[in-house]
This record gives C-alpha cells, sequence and structure tokens, in this order.
C-alpha cells in the first residue's frame, strides 16, 4: 500500500523501505549505463564527453544553450547534469516499478516493456520537451541517444522484474 492516513487532515505517505531502495537502486544503476553509452560516444565521435551532463544542466543553467563545441568540462555543469540525469532515472523507474514492472509475467516481457518505456521517453523527449526547453541538447546523435535509452529500458526491465518478484533483501 502505497497511501495511508494517519489522520483526518494529513495525509502521510507509508515508506516501504526495502521497495524504496531498489527503487533507488535501479534508478541509479540504469542511469549510469545509460550515461556512459552517451559518454563515451560523444567523447569518442560527437560534440565531446561532457557534453551529456552539460546539456542537462543547460534547462536550469540556461547560459549553457550557448555552450561552445566540443563542450568543454566545469564542475557545477557536470555536477548539476549528473544529479538531473539521475533523478529523472529515479522518477522514471519508480513509474515503471510501481505501476507497471508487475504485471510482465517473465525477464523477456519485462525488458521488452522496459525498451518499449525508454523508447516512449526518449521520443517525447526528442520531438516535444528538447526543443521547448532545451534545444541545445539536440546536439547530441539522436540514433545514439536511442540507443542509450535502449539500453537504459533492457537494465530497467531486467533489474525490475528481478525487484518485484524478489521475496528477499
Amino acid at each position: 500500500m502505497l497511501f495511508v492516513y494517519s489522520d483526518a487532515h494529513y495525509p502521510l505517505i507509508q515508506t516501504n523501505t526495502r521497495m524504496t531502495k531498489r527503487i533507488f537502486t535501479v534508478g541509479i544503476i540504469t542511469s549510469i549505463a545509460m550515461a556512459m553509452i552517451e559518454m563515451i560516444y560523444e567523447g569518442l565521435f560527437g560534440v565531446g564527453f561532457w557534453s551529456a551532463p552539460v546539456f542537462i544542466a543547460a534547462v536550469l543553467l540556461r547560459n549553457l544553450q550557448a555552450v561552445a563545441l566540443p563542450v568543454p568540462f566545469g564542475v557545477v555543469p557536470v555536477v548539476v547534469g549528473l544529479m538531473g540525469h539521475m533523478m529523472n532515472s529515479i522518477i522514471f523507474t519508480f513509474v515503471f516499478m510501481v505501476f507497471i514492472a508487475k504485471r510482465f509475467t517473465s525477464r523477456a516481457t519485462a525488458i521488452t516493456g522496459g525498451i518499449v518505456y525508454a523508447l516512449m521517453i526518449f521520443f517525447i523527449m526528442w520531438f516535444l520537451v528538447l526543443p521547448a526547453i532545451d534545444p541545445v541538447m539536440l546536439n547530441l546523435n539522436p540514433y545514439v541517444f536511442a540507443f542509450a535509452h535502449i539500453v537504459w529500458g533492457t537494465v530497467l526491465g531486467l533489474m525490475a522484474r528481478i525487484a518485484v518478484t524478489s521475496k528477499s533483501a
């Protein structure tokens, strides 16, 4: 149960510590898998190793919408971008694990579901959200960005299935 009421006036969230830890763990691991793909590609063949986190930070640090290419390292933009990336991963992991993952009957269907979920996020982000709030992010290679989302969804589906069906830990 996610929500309980302690009295008639104040809703309290009943925490399931085990599931909360699993959501955070899966969210962080999936974010690292995705970031590794994106940062390695952009570092070798794209707009710079630090481009993805700096472009994410550009949502808040608006002066980064005009950052030079290849993207240089900056402590604040990289930290803000990585925090934003991991936060988004945890939020999307929460949605998947709480509302979707329990419906899958096997690892294969969970992985497929994770990939479909990740691609939905990619298409919504790439074509609707990014042009409106973070157009500098469109400098990333869209095919690699889509592939990084597929990796994220694959890891999410596998780990979420294990996490929601496991009786221990």
